[in-house]
């Protein structure tokens, strides 16, 4: 299946309560370093960091970890209760339940969104997800076409 993608910019516009999408996010992987499994060199580190205010943007960002920019799968919603009770407005969540926002809109977050694209249908359909006792009948009629699109869809 080929598909073409139409990115919308998560500052211009989000998605419908409830959607699946493809989510574009951007943050930092931790840094690769001897701090990850020795505790004091955390601390020595952070240490040296905080000091070292004539360090460059650039050695600032390697000590904090490589950015990274990807896509992952992800649902938005309108409001979204954490497992801790917080709860979250206009937000997108992963299947681990990690919970991201949009990108500038003034809330914190490590890993915002900057980008989401609808995802496309299952094969041989024009809906993202079947429940229950119709499961077997779309797998059934997906590969009976070969997983091609449904018309129009």
């Amino acid at each position: 299946m080929r598909a073409v993608v139409e990115w919308m910019d998560a500052r211009e516009r989000l998605p419908g309560d409830g959607m699946p999408v493809a989510a574009a996010i951007t943050g930092r992987y931790p840094p690769d370093s001897a701090a990850e499994s020795d505790p004091t060199a955390a601390v020595t580190a952070a240490a040296t960091a905080a000091v070292t205010a004539t360090a460059d943007a650039e050695d600032a960002a390697a000590a904090a970890g490589e950015q990274f920019w990807l896509v992952m799968p992800m649902y938005f919603t309108t409001r979204h209760i954490s497992e801790d009770g917080t709860e979250h407005r206009n937000c997108f969540v992963d299947s681990d339940r990690v919970v991201r926002l949009p990108y500038g809109d003034g809330r914190p977050c490590a890993e915002p969104v900057t980008h989401w694209a609808e995802l496309p249908a299952l094969p041989g359909m024009t809906v993202h997800h079947v429940l229950g006792e119709g499961v077997d009948a779309a797998l059934e009629g997906a590969w009976a076409e070969g997983g091609k699109a449904a018309e129009g869809a």
